[in-house]
């Protein structure tokens, strides 16, 4: 590399641009861009083009662009829903090993494991769903009666899903 040609850089900085070839700017100023911008080199497009000043998705008429409160309301459920059995599943796991670690690993261990991992799941998944399902619905009524969104709705709607939730005498 050292007695030859148009190389300037050895190593990585050949790599990365610092050497190359040995082109400069100058050396490529004469040369002509027959049917090229030169306002874009990289992608042969002038970028003004580029710049979008519409909206990116057709709404229908009079429709938000963010979703409302009933809308994100199939989202709370179904996440707290998936959370519950994920974090029941591993509660479930972790009671089913504590519960059979004087067993041997045997079928029967196994089915206790899965009955517990199973059970524990289910029940979380049941008591976040139903907390989210309440949240949801008592954040959409007190929406829609006071006809504004603002976090006031979202404070209401927590209180009155713990004030419920508690009433029942769980703790």
């Amino acid at each position: 590399m050292e007695g030859g040609g148009n190389s300037k850089g050895t190593g990585l900085s050949g790599l990365f641009g610092a050497g190359g070839l040995g082109y400069s700017h100058a050396d490529l100023a004469g040369v002509p861009l027959t049917g090229m911008s030169p306002l874009s080199p990289y992608l042969n497009l002038d970028p003004k083009y580029l710049v979008q000043d519409t909206d990116e998705f057709i709404l229908p008429t009079g429709a938000n662009k963010t979703r409302g409160r009933f809308e994100l309301a199939f989202f709370t459920i179904g996440g707290c829903c998936m959370t519950g059995a994920a974090f029941g599943a591993l509660n479930g796991l972790r009671l089913g090993l504590k519960e059979t670690q004087n067993m041997a690993w045997s079928k029967p261990r196994n089915v206790q494991i899965l009955n517990m991992v199973t059970r524990q799941g289910a029940l979380w998944a049941n008591t976040l769903g139903s907390l989210a399902l309440l949240y949801s619905a008592f954040g959409v009524i007190i929406e829609k009666t006071r006809g504004a969104e603002d976090d006031l709705n979202t404070i209401a709607a927590g209180t009155l899903t713990g004030m419920l939730y508690k009433s029942t005498g769980r703790v």
